[in-house]
């Protein structure tokens, strides 16, 4: 599939507008009992900042017939391949693949998912993979009117964010209304900090999710910042690779920087440095996120 890229596509995507409206869309359930965090072992209130009981048996284990490589078979709906198409934008920067799921046109919402160091745009359709939580994400877009988006970019630094932003354009013209949520795992959040500062594409995000990421104390300057676009932080307590506390320090000065600054951090008590993303409940962090006055 092959997408002729538009000059004007500043002008279609409204992007002189101020940030997205307060949503009323909330994604309807899909296999919540099976996706649904296990027990809360702390919580601040509100689910401002919560620990949950992570174990490596039960939710890796048990949850998977080959442990990391193929979840149970009821954990997945693989019909939503119907609706999945390996893409290739045409740009001045070059070919951007990716893949799309759902409406391409007209969509309600528009979810992405940016993969880390080593990852490719086929990280982000995996069914079988990280529990199945690529399969709900594909499945509650498609099902709720939305699109979700997997790409390929040339790094983590100026190049692969220009990438992602010339195709969240091309995208954000064929639904000038959708919110527009990101999810970042590991060193893909450099991207999505990155995106935060711009002044075009910072102010249009609907949220923010840093899977197993880490900090950057230049988005407290940034345009997404000023937007009070939702950032949710998800992170294992025994990352060797990114340390959960420096995380959540920055977290938790997120509403002294900006007072009832939306943010929500969920610690994986035990997990590794991939545990949120096979973890995270992406139907509970958007649909909070989608709930957020803007």
């Amino acid at each position: 599939m092959r997408f002729a890229f538009a000059c004007s596509v500043l002008i279609a995507a409204g992007l002189g507008a101020s940030a997205v409206e307060a949503q009323t869309l909330q994604l309807k359930p899909f296999k919540d009992n099976l996706f649904a965090y296990p027990k809360v072992m702390v919580d601040e209130g509100e689910d401002f900042y919560r620990m949950v009981d992570y174990k490596k048996e039960r939710d890796i284990h048990i949850r998977d017939d080959v442990p990391e490589r193929r979840v149970q078979p009821h954990y997945v709906s693989t019909g939503v391949r119907k609706v999945q198409e390996d893409a290739v934008l045409e740009s001045p920067l070059g070919k951007i693949r990716h893949f799309t799921v759902g409406k391409t046109d007209g969509a309600a919402i528009i979810t992405m998912y940016l993969h880390g160091q080593g990852g490719s745009r086929k990280q982000g359709v995996d069914d079988i993979t990280f529990g199945g939580n690529f399969n709900r994400i594909k499945n509650l877009m498609a099902q709720n009117g939305g699109l979700y988006l997997s790409p390929d970019f040339s790094d983590f630094a100026e190049r692969g964010t220009a990438e992602i932003k010339t195709l969240l354009l091309h995208y954000i013209a064929r639904s000038p209304s959708a919110p527009v949520i990101i999810g970042c795992g590991s060193m893909g959040g450099q991207v999505c900090w990155n995106l935060a500062k711009d002044p075009v594409i910072g102010p249009r995000l609907g949220g923010l999710l840093l899977l197993g990421s880490f900090p950057d104390e230049e988005f407290l300057d940034s345009a997404a910042f000023r937007a009070k676009v939702p950032v949710f932080f998800g992170h294992g307590g025994a990352d060797t690779v990114v340390s959960v506390i420096k995380q959540e320090q920055f977290f938790r000065s997120l509403p002294g920087k900006s007072p009832g600054y939306p943010t929500r951090f969920v610690r994986f008590e035990t997990g590794s440095h991939g545990t949120p993303i096979r973890m995270t409940d992406w139907r509970a962090e958007i649909n909070w996120m989608l709930a957020q006055p803007r």
